[in-house]
């Protein structure tokens, strides 16, 4: 995953939570830090490794401290690996950038020397060759001086090595026989070297059993406060002075100085409505990226028709020299247009959630599919929402944008298996007998309890327990049999007045059996699996026994193939919306 940007970060360290975490951090290396840190951060684990870095950043750059720090960062994630996990620990320390036109070689103390990642052993002698290098660089750099001064001992530096591993938790997954040699390097190379661990978890989750590991020096990080994140995601606000925004219509930014106010309550609605599923700021300002510009597009339409409506009459009173000359100059809209902006696109910031904290899309290509009409504040208020909902819609099939992935292009028998699929992975089994089992007509007529109201807790219960309906808690599995008895009956309520005429088949329901039995069927079955619209959950080698999968679609998806196919979704559900 990519790193946050620098002002993000900048923003982060001088955050007071972060800021107690960097002071201490850098107490401990510039003194005696212990050999084994662990920091333990549950809600921002990404962030505090950030924060950390620019903190050993900083420590690494300067040369008035009696130790020169020299640090490697490891992602447990992407180092899967021990042999991968030793060569980017090794190039880190040795500031070694493999280079494609050598054969991309790691970092080796000679040219043709050992290789330093078969194992623990030959990683801590290749910690050591590091360690002996750079001791020696520093020790020539203290020894330069005039004529034959020596250096003090309080002016001589030392050489420290910082490990930083990141998702820490990954290494009880991946390289388990690891977490013991990596919290006692110090002790097997005999080198100045801390060891940090970064991880959400705490470290009694994933400790090595038997006390094999020392006693870490726990760090925990203080939960991040509202306001601030709130001044985190203000500080990403382009800090550019007044004089560059020219007084031309064409211009005027959507970041201009005069918008700061406005984009201060414009994060507070932001939080306010995605705080319960995210408050990480990292992911809050890239929401805050792509709605913004669409955010603040009114505001802008109505400065330029000003202008232009200002110009127009200095035009026509030319005679008038001594008209005061218009002012070109952005302000902050009134609180009357600000509470408008935030009736019209609050409702947006849930579809923006929706659609980029899961990176179903990029937020450049979100925010032109969700822009706003021209000059929307001149749209009466009562039929604005109507006006940017026709625009967004417009937008929307103008790119070619769609909730339904590009299933609409699938063959007409695909579309019957996903939408069985679903009702097999939402319903549950025992139900089939009374959802199936009847025909469409006795289906509509029955009647079911919406869940309502609910019902008073018996005596001596808190009445807190509540139903959470399966298509929420996510798909279940099934097997194959059972997706293709409800497939015959999708098929032979819904598809027999579009099939083709056979006479052959007379009998009722003996078409719809030859078409389930065929093997285009369970080859398109695959195909869908392939696709992972279609999760198959039993082992593809496995020859005994039915297959298993699960749906890979939602339920949004699924109404819109059964309202291609004709299909009244609700109906056959079990929970019914």
């Amino acid at each position: 995953m990519a790193d946050i940007s620098t002002a993000l970060r900048d923003a982060l360290s001088q955050s007071p939570e972060y800021e107690i975490v960097s002071a201490h951090l850098s107490t401990l290396l510039l003194a005696y830090p212990p050999q084994f840190i662990f920091v333990h951060d549950p809600e921002h684990a990404r962030l505090t490794s950030s924060v950390i870095r620019s903190t050993l950043d900083s420590l690494a750059s300067h040369n008035d401290s009696h130790a020169n720090i020299y640090y490697a960062h490891i992602n447990a994630v992407a180092c899967f690996s021990p042999r991968i996990l030793f060569d980017t620990a090794l190039n880190s320390l040795a500031r070694w950038t493999p280079d494609w036109k050598d054969g991309a070689l790691n970092w080796s103390a000679s040219p043709h020397g050992r290789r330093f990642n078969e194992n623990v052993d030959a990683f801590v002698h290749g910690v050591q060759a590091i360690y002996a290098d750079t001791a020696a660089a520093t020790a020539n750099v203290n020894g330069k001086g005039k004529g034959k001064e020596k250096p003090t001992e309080s002016r001589q530096a030392s050489c420290r090595i910082v490990l930083l591993i990141e998702r820490a938790e990954r290494l009880r997954d991946n390289m388990p026989e690891l977490l013991v040699p990596l919290t006692r390097l110090a002790e097997l190379a005999q080198v100045d070297i801390t060891t940090i661990l970064i991880s959400e978890n705490q470290w009694q989750d994933f400790r090595p059993p038997l006390r094999a590991s020392p006693e870490p020096y726990y760090m925990d990080v203080p939960f991040l406060s509202k306001q601030a994140t709130l001044d985190v995601l203000a500080s990403s606000f382009p800090s550019t002075s007044a004089g560059n925004f020219t007084l031309d219509v064409t211009d005027v930014e959507a970041y201009h100085p005069a918008l700061r106010p406005l984009y201060a309550h414009f994060l507070a609605t932001l939080y306010s409505t995605c705080g319960p599923f995210t408050h990480d700021p990292t992911e809050l300002s890239y929401l805050a990226a792509a709605r913004w510009p669409g955010f603040v597009q009114p505001v802008l339409d109505a400065h330029r028709r000003r202008l232009h409506s200002a110009r127009s009459a200095l035009d026509e009173a030319q005679e008038d020299m001594h008209m005061e000359e218009t002012d070109g100059e952005l302000r902050p809209p009134g609180e009357d247009v600000r509470l408008r902006l935030m009736r019209l696109f609050t409702p947006s910031f849930t579809a923006a959630l929706e659609a980029l904290y899961p990176r179903l899309t990029h937020a450049a290509h979100w925010s032109q599919t969700h822009a706003p009409p021209p000059d929307l504040l001149s749209v009466h208020p009562a039929h604005a929402p109507q006006a940017l909902q026709a625009h967004v819609a417009a937008l929307s099939a103008e790119h070619g944008t769609s909730n339904s992935a590009g299933l609409e292009e699938l063959p007409r028998m695909a579309k019957f298996v996903l939408v069985a699929a679903f009702l097999a992975s939402t319903n549950p089994a025992r139900s089939d007998i009374r959802m199936f089992g009847r025909g469409p007509d006795e289906r509509a007529k029955r009647r079911r309890r919406k869940v309502g109201t609910p019902r008073k807790p018996k005596p001596g219960t808190t009445g807190t327990a509540v139903k959470i309906p399966q298509r929420l808690l996510g798909p279940t599995t099934f097997p194959l049999d059972r997706l293709i008895a409800i497939l015959g009956v999708l098929l032979e309520e819904n598809d027999a007045e579009t099939r083709p005429v056979a006479p052959q088949y007379s009998l009722p329901g003996e078409y719809t059996e030859m078409e389930i039995s065929r093997v285009a069927l369970y080859g398109q079955i695959m195909e869908l699996a392939s696709m992972q619209l279609l999760v198959r959950t039993s082992p593809a080698d496995r020859l005994d026994g039915t297959p298993t999968f699960k749906c890979g679609i939602g339920y949004e998806l699924a109404g819109k193939l059964a309202r291609d196919l004709g299909i009244i979704l609700n109906d056959l559900m079990y929970e019914p919306l």
